[in-house]
């Protein structure tokens, strides 16, 4: 499987690694000797990383214990054609220092300009790469081709951004993300599983065949206590028995907003899909433990219904500015990735048009076709081929309903759920052992001391401003999605 890899991806991989005329140079051989690395590892290491052809920096922010830089680095449209014109990807580097390994970290989403740490990197105590998903907002191609933004094209991203940089951190590297990000580290893996040395994806869903989600269905009839259950429940179905009331309030509310609802066509369709998020939005980001707090349907106001559903669901996920950011989600969800369905019962006769497709919301005039054998493709080769791969999922999180599995061929890999996580669910929240065990493995796939791994615990001390519980580059209020 490997090698059959290794001419797809020679495009991509010869971009990276000639000069600008588009052959290997006497400097590029040159530039390998002895003396020259020496010579480069003397060099400032904004020098260095702004000496890769097509890097620019946008700016330098001060942290103590590190350098971190906000970069633009140049990307190929169409990977499997270079030529055809490129665009601006941004990307961070929170650097540590060359010795130490490398965590290659993206949301598959926006990318945050604050340094932040995730936690395979306080684990080795290395430096972290972050890179922003291809096209969002400013990483898009102009004109946008929607066509070109498919899990292949990210994952040749990830890896034209590996070559560049594997010349300055030569040490291992490791691939993670959260949500959409665990998926991306994921299909990087399955496309270039010779770049990283381990793979660290959280509460990564799978959803290998579209339709069939009764997993979901599954889930929501058991997640919880029956009293939580019954309590949020509740407190959905009242939203659409009061429909007419709350919608004005919303209505009015997006008037004196300016918000639109062209994507998806009417009020009526924005308001039920918000509505019918919010015992999903509970679970994916609260718990149990604050199931006490959703006020009695029965006896609450419009307004306390109405500021409930928005506390756990947004009121302006659907309008035209709420989906504007997420559009290359949705886009992805429904050509490739797919998106759940739930039957909800309890809103037979209240609900008039169910779960709304991820096609609801992109505008028209981009044109998508689903393909459905690209996550069986992936789900196959996860439980044929994964290799130094680590899944960690919460177990009252819904997007944990379709996991990852492993097969037979999989090897020094592992599936773990944390103990009643939800959608921040980590190492850290898992049993002891399990813990023990992960930590171990992420320490050895980094290529730490042996005696470190023994110990089995992070190398570095926790920050509470870097090393933050909710992945900062999603804006995780609003709208169903990873």
């Amino acid at each position: 499987m490997r090698k059959s890899l290794r001419g797809l991806v020679s495009l991509a991989v010869l971009i990276g690694t000639v000069g600008t005329t588009g052959v290997a140079t006497a400097a590029d051989t040159e530039a390998n000797s002895p003396t020259a690395v020496a010579d480069s590892q003397s060099t400032d290491i904004k020098d260095r990383i702004l000496a890769i052809p097509g890097m620019s920096l946008i700016e330098e922010k001060p942290y103590a214990g590190y350098r971190y830089f906000v970069l633009d680095y140049v990307q190929p449209i169409d990977h499997k054609r270079p030529w055809a014109g490129t665009f601006k990807q941004r990307l961070s580097v929170l650097h540590k220092d060359t010795d130490r390994p490398t965590v290659f970290r993206t949301s598959g989403y926006g990318l945050s300009t604050t340094p932040s740490r995730a936690e395979p990197t306080r684990i080795i105590d290395g430096n972290q790469i972050s890179m922003e998903y291809r096209f969002f907002t400013p990483s898009r191609p102009q004109p946008a081709d929607w066509s070109k933004l498919d899990i292949w094209q990210a994952a040749s991203d990830q890896h034209r951004i590996f070559a560049a940089l594997k010349k300055i951190y030569g040490k291992n590297w490791l691939s993670t993300g959260g949500s959409k990000g665990g998926m991306t580290a994921t299909y990087y893996e399955r496309f270039y599983p010779r770049d990283m040395d381990g793979v660290v994806a959280y509460v990564a869903p799978n959803d290998v065949v579209n339709k069939e989600d009764s997993a979901y269905d599954r889930f929501f009839e058991n997640v919880g206590t029956k009293d939580c259950r019954d309590r949020l429940n509740n407190m959905q179905r009242e939203a659409l028995v009061r429909r007419e009331p709350l919608q004005k309030k919303f209505k009015e509310k997006s008037d004196a907003d300016g918000a639109t609802f062209n994507t998806v066509g009417t009020v009526d369709k924005a308001y039920e899909a918000v509505v019918l998020d919010f015992v999903w939005g509970f679970w994916q980001y609260y718990g149990q433990d604050v199931c006490d707090q959703i006020p009695d349907a029965a006896t609450a106001s419009d307004d306390v219904v109405y500021e409930t559903i928005d506390a756990y669901s947004g009121w302006a996920a659907y309008t035209d500015q709420g989906l504007e950011y997420y559009t290359p989600y949705y886009y992805q969800a429904a050509t490739q990735l797919g998106s759940p369905s739930i039957k909800q019962p309890h809103l037979a006769g209240l609900s008039r048009y169910g779960y709304q497709p991820a096609s609801s919301f992109v505008p028209k005039s981009i044109p998508m076709k689903f393909q459905p054998q690209v996550m069986r493709d992936v789900d196959n080769w996860v439980r044929r081929n994964a290799n130094k791969m680590l899944f960690v999922y919460g177990q009252n999180d819904p997007w944990g309903a379709e996991p990852f599995h492993l097969g037979k061929g999989a090897r020094d890999s592992y599936v773990y759920t944390a103990p009643g996580g939800n959608h921040g669910a980590n190492v850290a929240g898992l049993v002891e052992a399990e813990r023990e065990n992960a930590t171990a493995r992420i320490l050895a796939w980094a290529g730490v001391s042996a005696p470190a791994v023994q110990a089995a615990q992070p190398l570095a001390r926790f920050d509470a401003r870097l090393d933050k519980a909710v992945d900062e580059d999603v804006t995780r209020e609003h709208g169903l999605r990873p």
